[in-house]
């Protein structure tokens, strides 16, 4: 069975083109690519960011470089504010969409609340399997699309980026927008598919998330190193085992996302080491063998905060919920947190991958 739902296209210029008008809750690597590369394509875009982020962008404009079409968009292509309340009067919007990093999604609650009645839909695409219930219950479920990106986009200076990988975006089907969304995403030249299971989407990127993120970024050691490692490469399949048994208990399946075969990484750490090694560093070889994970950019960012609780996090609560032992998960999520928070120096175990392990086994004894 497909794991996507096919539709049609819009042809921007033509007859049949219906312009969006769009909320984009950030303007980081994740909403210049998706909200610029919709303004490319004549939807309306209006960005929320910090004051001095907004003004700079103002100033310099959107540059997305390494697609097949450079773009260069200065206002009034797209109109950006400081604030919900100064976005909403540029209403009314068909969709707002949400790419902001995880926790920085709670402090957003309020202000959601208070605009629920202007807010029709909106699209999130932040990591993470909470984030859409959480948005459910100020918003209501019923104006809730679950959606997960898969390129890899790299940021430069404000409202610059680069896109890296070119994979897609997926979207969760089932709600009155989701084809459209997903056509004008497609016409946009990002590659989107609609998904019949949110859950299994959105679970799905969760376990390619999970891969050389947590320990790369404890032991400020790149993904390519971590796999050339064997004992931390088993540290790796025993972490994506533990998530793979919680989807099994929820009834959450693994889909393929866009150009991202996570079936395969799924088939990959059920077999014996000597074929899961090389095929793993195979995966995150092609993905950012050498660049550093976002919880390495994020611990050494300095702002003392980490989504690491809600992608590892996430894995040993839904365990916890079930009586479902994740041992390495739950290690890696309380230790980053600790080194994230400044209860842990930071190089309490950089470049020591034996401390790691020994640590791991010794807190919870698993043999790994």
């Amino acid at each position: 069975m497909s794991d996507f739902q096919p539709f049609g296209k819009l042809r921007a210029g033509s007859s049949t083109f219906n312009p969006l008008n769009l909320l984009l809750f950030g303007a980081g690597a994740i909403g210049t690519y998706v909200g610029g590369s919709l303004a490319g394509r004549g939807h309306r875009a209006v960005f929320i960011e910090r004051p001095e982020i907004a003004a700079e962008i103002r100033r310099r404009g959107l540059r997305l470089r390494g697609g097949e079409t450079p773009l260069d968009i200065r206002p009034p292509a797209f109109e950006i504010v400081t604030s919900l309340d100064e976005a909403l009067p540029l209403g009314p919007f068909d969709c707002a969409i949400l790419a902001l990093k995880s926790f920085d999604i709670p402090a957003l609650l309020p202000s959601l609340h208070a605009s629920r009645s202007t807010l029709h839909a909106l699209l999130c695409l932040s990591n993470g399997v909470d984030n859409e219930p959480t948005l459910a219950e100020t918003l209501g479920p019923e104006k809730i699309i679950a959606g997960t990106v898969t390129s890899a986009i790299g940021r430069g200076a404000p409202g610059e980026v680069i896109v890296e990988r070119l994979r897609g975006i997926g979207v969760a089907a089932g709600h009155p927008l989701s084809e459209r969304l997903a056509a004008a995403l497609t016409d946009a030249g990002l590659n989107a598919r609609l998904y019949p299971r949110s859950a299994d989407m959105k679970w799905s990127k969760l376990l390619t998330n999970l891969l050389a993120n947590a320990s790369a970024a404890i032991l400020n050691m790149t993904p390519a190193e971590i796999f050339a490692h064997p004992g931390l490469c088993r540290l790796e399949v025993t972490q994506l085992r533990e998530a793979l048994r919680v989807m099994r208990a929820m009834g959450v399946g693994v889909v393929d996302l866009p150009r991202t075969p996570v079936r395969l990484l799924a088939l990959g750490v059920r077999l014996p080491a000597a074929i899961s090694r090389p095929l793993l560093a195979r995966a995150v070889g092609r993905g950012r063998g050498d660049k550093m994970p976002s919880f390495h950019i994020d611990l050494y960012s300095g702002r003392g905060q980490s989504e690491v609780g809600y992608l590892n996090g996430a894995v040993a609560r839904y365990g916890e919920r079930r009586g479902m032992p994740t041992p390495v998960n739950r290690w890696l999520t309380e230790t980053l947190l600790a080194l994230t928070e400044g209860r842990m120096p930071l190089n309490a175990f950089a470049r020591q991958p034996e401390k790691l392990l020994k640590a791991c086994c010794d807190a919870h004894r698993v043999g790994i």
